[in-house]
């Protein structure tokens, strides 16, 4: 059996698709069988002209019918397809959505900051393995959604508009940035202020960071972060391309989401993170195998 989700993001577009593995009644591994990512960036569209431009909106139909052949061949049981930031924000992205759905039969899902922690909380609260505080942090590229945790209970959530290529550089920014300070500050009083915070990150930045770092056990240093993201501002965008052979959307958005990684890791007073390698379509893997452990079993004829 195989499952398939699609993430639209603000920075690239994704595609998961996996096997189901029974370890026992209860418990399930999800292999990887096909992965695929294009970097559309709609966000560099809706975050400047507040709507999808003609272009983005014909890459986007020729991506989802490319995603659409592949559900098909690999005959997956059922799939997901959610959009985030950009697409919520676009004045046209309702429109958009019809026409990907008269033109190819898919129906995307734009899902709000909550729903996308949702989604995410179904894999974030599997790698939690103690009564511990811990603070995830997802940086997208057009948002950047903080999950405070006792153990696996959630005590506060906030999704914040700033990401790796929205309001980069801003006096926004510099306002959002004092907003995530001061909901740390105050949320920070509903955990057991006795035990430190663990840091758990997620999203495509923090993995290449950890995997230019050659992190051992999914656990990064503070001061490896701050160290990296010196190094990288002072590489051209040629040399981070060339040199360390980054994905060009990727060598333009790692420094700006390094900076909110390592801001928020300060603020929190964390010395480490965990970085997981999971993300949305994880998440949409382990809310699809619940809903079909609900199904209703087929009687025997």
């Amino acid at each position: 059996m195989k499952f398939g989700a699609i993430d639209i993001g603000s920075n690239g577009a994704r595609l998961l698709i996996c096997s189901v593995l029974k370890e026992n009644i209860d418990q399930v591994k999800f292999k990887d069988v096909e992965y695929t990512r294009f970097p559309l960036r709609l966000g560099t569209d809706v975050f400047t002209e507040q709507k999808i431009g003609k272009k983005k909106t014909e890459q986007l139909l020729k991506l989802i019918k490319a995603f659409k052949l592949l559900l098909e061949l690999h005959e997956v049981e059922d799939f997901m397809v959610v959009a985030t930031s950009a697409f919520r924000e676009a004045k046209n992205g309702k429109e958009v959505i019809q026409k990907v759905k008269i033109e190819t039969g898919i129906e995307i899902e734009i899902i709000e900051g909550s729903r996308e922690a949702e989604i995410l909380d179904a894999v974030i609260t599997k790698q939690i393995t103690s009564f511990q505080n811990y603070l995830h942090i997802d940086v997208g590229g057009g948002s950047t959604e903080l999950n405070l945790y006792f153990g696996t209970q959630k005590v506060a959530s906030k999704s914040f508009p700033m990401g790796s290529i929205r309001n980069v550089g801003s006096r926004e920014n510099i306002e959002i940035l004092k907003n995530i300070r001061i909901w740390i500050e105050e949320n920070k009083k509903k955990i057991h202020t006795q035990l430190p915070i663990t840091t758990i990150g997620t999203g495509g930045n923090i993995n290449k960071i950890a995997s230019l770092l050659r992190s051992k056990n999914q656990l990064i240093q503070l001061s490896q972060i701050r160290e990296i993201l010196f190094e990288l501002n002072k590489m051209s965008f040629y040399h981070k391309v060339n040199t360390l052979q980054l994905n060009p959307d990727r060598a333009d958005t790692i420094c700006p989401a390094a900076y909110i990684y390592l801001s928020v890791m300060e603020w929190v007073g964390a010395t480490e993170m965990e970085v997981p390698e999971l993300g949305m379509t994880d998440g949409m893997m382990e809310l699809m195998w619940r809903k079909y452990q609900l199904k209703p079993l087929k009687k025997k004829s």
